[in-house]
C-alpha cells in the first residue's frame, strides 16, 4: 500500500511546477484548517502557552498564518523527492556557509544545532552543498518502513548523510577522526522525559534532548547554530552562528539550552514558521523531583 501511494500519488504529485503544487496547498489549507481543524485543538493549546499575554484574535491569526505555511511545507517535502539542484540552489541560499568552510580548513568538526523552523527540509537538501564539509544528521526513523527509505533517499540524494539515533555511538566509533558536521534537531520532544534535561523553551519547562551537548563535550566540537527564514512562498535562506568553541566550559543543560533559546528567538520573530502542530509539551508535568 505504501509502495501504491509512493508511486501513484506523491511521486507524480513532486514533479508538478512550483505554481500548480501552491494552488494544491490553497486547497489543502481550505480543508485542513477550515474543514477539518487539523490538530487544531494543539495549535491553539500551544500559543496559548507561549503567548498567554496575546488576544485570542492575534494567536488566530499566527495559527491562520501557520496552517497556509504549513500546507505549503508539506507539499514542498513532497516536491524534495523530485527537487532538481538548479531549482534547489535558486529556492534555498545559506548566506554565511564560510563559517563552516574556516572548520573544514583546519579538519575542525563541529556540531550543528537547528530547530522545526521555516523549511528544515529543505535545508537538509541544500546545505551539503554550500557547507563544504561532510553533514551527517542525527534522525528518528519513521514507523513506516517504505517511507522511512524514501526519505532517507531523499535527503541523501545532494550530500547529506543520515544516521538513526540510535546508531549514533556505533557510526561515530566507525568514524572516529573523520570531518563531519554532525546536525541535531534540538526542539523535538523526547520520548522518556526522565532521561531528559530540563530547560526553559519559550517560557515553559520542558524536557529536551541533550544529545548534541553530549557529543559536543565528549569530542570537544564547536557547537553552530542554523537560523532559517521563509523570504517569500518557496524560496528560503539560513545562516550559521557560532555558538560556543569550548563546550566543556558549559554546565549540564546549559549548551542544549542556549541551542533552545536561538530556537525560540527566531520563533519570537516569525511565529508561524515553527510547528505548532507538535505535542512539544506533552511532558511539561512530568518532571522528575530531582530536577525539580
Amino acid at each position: 500500500m505504501s509502495r501504491l501511494l509512493f508511486w501513484l500519488f506523491l511521486k507524480p504529485l513532486s514533479l508538478m511546477p512550483y505554481f500548480i503544487l501552491y494552488r494544491i496547498s490553497d486547497l489543502a489549507f481550505f480543508i485542513l484548517y477550515m474543514c477539518m481543524g487539523y490538530r487544531k485543538k494543539v495549535v491553539m493549546y500551544n500559543l496559548e502557552l507561549v503567548f498567554p499575554n496575546k488576544t485570542k484574535k492575534e494567536r488566530e491569526q499566527i495559527a491562520w498564518d501557520f496552517y497556509r505555511h504549513f500546507c505549503d511545507l508539506i507539499l514542498e517535502i513532497i516536491k524534495n523527492f523530485s527537487i532538481s539542484e538548479t531549482q534547489l540552489r535558486k529556492r534555498f541560499v545559506v548566506h554565511n556557509s564560510e563559517v563552516l568552510h574556516a572548520y573544514a580548513e583546519k579538519g575542525q568538526s563541529i556540531i550543528v544545532c537547528g530547530g522545526h523552523y521555516a523549511n528544515w527540509e529543505m535545508w537538509a537538501l541544500a546545505a551539503p552543498m554550500q557547507s563544504h564539509m561532510p553533514l551527517v544528521a542525527i534522525y528518528k526513523r519513521l514507523s513506516n518502513p517504505y517511507f522511512d527509505r524514501k526519505m532517507r533517499e531523499s535527503r541523501k540524494k545532494f550530500g547529506m548523510q543520515l544516521v538513526a539515533t540510535r546508531a549514533t555511538k556505533e557510526y561515530l566509533e566507525e568514524h572516529k577522526g573523520e570531518l563531519m558536521g554532525m546536525v541535531f534537531a534540538v526542539d523535538q520532544s523526547p520520548a522518556d522525559p526522565k532521561k531528559s534535561v530540563w530547560i526553559d523553551f519559550l517560557g515553559i519547562e520542558t524536557p529536551a534532548h541533550f544529545g548534541a551537548e553530549k557529543y559536543a563535550k565528549e569530542l570537544n566540537l564547536p557547537v553552530v547554530f542554523g537560523h532559517l527564514n521563509k523570504v517569500k512562498r518557496g524560496y528560503y535562506e539560513s545562516h550559521f552562528e557560532l555558538l560556543t568553541e569550548n563546550p566543556r566550559d558549559f554546565e549540564m543543560g546549559a549548551l542544549i539550552q542556549l541551542a533552545n533559546d536561538r530556537v525560540a528567538d527566531d520563533i519570537y520573530k516569525e511565529p508561524y514558521l515553527w510547528l505548532w502542530t507538535h505535542k512539544r509539551w506533552k511532558h511539561k508535568d512530568k518532571k522528575p523531583k530531582e530536577q525539580q
